[in-house]
């Protein structure tokens, strides 16, 4: 019987992780389609900079590696 019963408490508090993980989730604010779209294209544009400024170093630098081996 103590098997049992431990296997009630186990799934007892399974269960109950889900519970309270749901209604943590009814609380949370979701953004709106319009800040959804605002937000994704904050992160694209950061991207396409950090990409763009990352070429243009790695051209500088192996243009002055050029230069000092020739």
């Amino acid at each position: 019987m103590a098997f049992v019963d431990k296997m009630k408490r186990s799934f007892g508090s399974f269960f109950g992780f889900f519970a309270d993980a749901w209604s943590e989730l009814k609380k949370v604010k979701w953004p709106t389609r319009k800040e959804m779209i605002s937000y994704t294209l904050v992160v694209v544009g950061t991207v396409l900079f950090v990409t763009l400024y990352f070429y243009v170093l790695d051209l500088g630098i192996s243009e002055l590696i050029r230069l000092v081996t020739e």
